[in-house]
């Protein structure tokens, strides 16, 4: 008898050490999945999740290297473990992959994933060490396996499976498989590859610059710019060393689209640049003249461009849409007042003292509207004889890019006209230019 109650004593007691080690959270890792098995990486590693759809490819890569990607500026490799670990594919209705962003030790990487499931706390006591019945991932990847919550997870390794072998420091590279010939470069660059590869080096190059201007500036590169984003990449490469090449952040990103805006933006059209604009302004067929003046901001460039019209048309009734998604500018546009001074000579003959300034004369405030609105929304304007938009296009998504420029074929009058940035074009073959830098004109044909 008494030796059965020692057992059971000690029983009791190997129960008390079980339930006082699942009490006891000392890890954390974070579980997803992968080919429809369970998997884990501890906390400490992961630096944030994340989802996204484009990748810049990177030549010369192993096949699981997805390419590279820009996370709020810093270009960081992505790895696909599905087909690191030579498992099924999953395809996502939306087109948007699961990422788990990792930092090891100073470097950081975007791993793709089916699905990221949650943190979960364990016992570091409680995880076990790997069994070769993981068949589907080579063992050396795992750091053991633990059961929770009536789930098996698979932990990975992630450092070992990320660690550079000395050799491969001393190459510069970064083989992440034994098995594999392949080798994944982190962060190509022309000082990284052999002489013969330095054509493919730079197309990367430019593809990253162009993913930084979106992140970083919300300005995208298509058709509308992209002669002008060629040439200033040549020209930034040839003024800056190849480990400066990328843009790092906000300021990079200023620097290189210093030379982009159209002259005398955000202030009063100068009197050369109205001279200049006034040559390219067509004849109109009608003395009704409806323009739309999207992205106005404070409304310098729309009163500049109503004073032009009427000096251009001086018997024409015109109203001018003028639009921004500035609230507070859209709001002080019709009640500014100004220093006569400090206006151009050509506005000050529409002008008249006001009780805080000089203010602009109903022949001209009259014919402005502003209002609020965000140009990725519907806009109900009348048939239109000019769309005044320097600059803004390249502001939007590719696809808004493209949405846009339909519209304006559709609202234009026949011999009505689209007056975008200097350096911008639109390349659509229903569209003719009528008029160059520093005021790009087109005319729609279709």
């Amino acid at each position: 008898m008494a030796t059965e109650i020692k057992d059971l004593a000690e029983v009791n007691a190997n129960l008390q050490i079980q339930k006082e080690r699942a009490e006891t959270v000392d890890f954390k890792i974070i579980t997803f999945s992968l080919g429809g098995k369970d998997y884990g990486v501890d906390i400490m590693n992961v630096k944030e999740i994340a989802k996204a759809d484009k990748f810049t490819y990177v030549p010369n890569a192993a096949s699981f290297v997805k390419g590279v990607y820009n996370l709020r500026g810093d270009i960081i490799p992505i790895i696909d473990l599905r087909s690191f670990f030579h498992l099924p594919q999953e395809k996502k209705a939306d087109g948007l992959e699961n990422m788990l962003i990792l930092r090891i030790g100073d470097r950081v990487y975007g791993t793709v994933v089916d699905k990221i499931d949650r943190v979960i706390g364990i016992n570091s006591s409680s995880v076990q060490p790997p069994h070769p019945i993981f068949g589907d991932i080579n063992i050396k990847y795992i750091s053991g396996v633990v059961e929770k919550g009536g789930n098996l997870y698979v932990i990975l390794d992630v450092i070992r499976i990320f660690s550079q072998h000395e050799d491969d420091k001393q190459k510069g590279r970064m083989p992440i498989q034994e098995n594999t010939t392949e080798n994944f470069v982190p962060l190509p660059s022309a000082a990284t590859q052999r002489p013969e590869q330095k054509g493919a080096a730079a197309d990367t190059a430019f593809e990253f610059i162009k993913e930084s201007l979106a992140a970083l500036k919300h300005f995208y590169a298509s058709g509308i710019n992209d002669a002008w984003v060629h040439k200033r990449f040549i020209d930034w490469s040839a003024t800056h060393q190849e480990a400066n090449i990328q843009l790092k952040n906000g300021s990079d990103a200023e620097e290189f689209l210093a030379e982009f805006p159209s002259p005398c933006t955000g202030k009063f059209w100068d009197d050369e640049y109205v001279g200049i604009v006034q040559k390219l302004l067509p004849n109109m067929p009608s003395n009704n003249i409806q323009v739309w003046n999207p992205g106005c901001g404070k409304g310098y460039e729309t009163y500049s461009f109503a004073c032009l019209l009427k000096i251009r048309y001086p018997d024409a009734r015109i109203k001018i849409w003028a639009s921004d998604n500035d609230i507070l500018a859209i709001s002080n546009a019709p009640n500014m007042s100004f220093d006569l001074n400090e206006t151009p000579e050509y506005c000050r003959s529409f002008m008249l003292n006001g009780k805080s300034g000089y203010v602009f004369k109903p022949v001209i405030k009259d014919s402005i509207v502003f209002e609020y609105h965000d140009i990725l929304n519907e806009s109900q304007l009348p048939d239109l004889d000019i769309v005044l938009i320097r600059d803004l296009l390249s502001y939007l998504p590719v696809a808004e890019q493209s949405k846009l420029i339909s519209f304006f074929g559709e609202k234009l009058k026949k011999t009505g006209v689209v007056m975008i940035g200097k350096n911008e074009v639109i390349a659509d073959t229903n569209w003719r230019s009528i008029g160059e830098s520093p005021l790009s004109v087109f005319m729609y044909n279709g």
